[in-house]
């Protein structure tokens, strides 16, 4: 819920600047600002919650904390991407690409009660997909429309 909320604020005030600027391009850019800002939140949560961000991973995966620390850096490398114009395609199609291959991740978390902020297995349980399916789906629209179609 916080990284939607992180993407509409910033999307709000991103939206009434541009205006302001009278900038052609007000809401693409700002869909681009918010998913920028909302994805270095997000990315931050790699650094922050490293221990719970690995119990999201199935035992079989080895070396969980490089990977949710290489794909921490991996998010915020594209979301300024996304602020670039020659690397803004490129930065979009990776992005939805990654959120895709995320979704997995997210349905095992949920499965196994995963509550990464707290790293404990006390977290909302498979409910909790009801809401994170759509929700990832959402931000995968917004950058189609924000960073792809526009």
């Amino acid at each position: 819920m916080k990284p939607l909320m992180v993407l509409l604020v910033t999307f709000a005030i991103a939206a009434v600047i541009s205006k302001l600027m009278h900038r052609p391009d007000a809401w693409a850019l700002s869909g681009r600002i918010a998913m920028v800002v909302m994805l270095v939140f997000t990315a931050t949560a790699h650094f922050v919650f490293t221990k719970g961000m690995s119990m999201m991973l199935p035992s079989f995966i080895p070396g969980k904390a490089a990977l949710v620390y290489s794909t921490g850096v991996m998010e915020m490398v594209a979301a300024v991407a996304l602020l670039i114009p020659a690397l803004r395609l490129p930065a979009a199609w990776f992005l939805v690409l990654f959120l895709v291959l995320l979704l997995p991740a997210n349905v095992y978390a949920a499965l196994k009660h995963v509550d990464y902020q707290k790293a404990s297995f006390h977290g909302n349980g498979p409910a909790y997909l009801w809401f994170r399916v759509p929700l990832q789906l959402f931000f995968i629209a917004w950058i189609y429309l924000s960073a792809i179609k526009a």
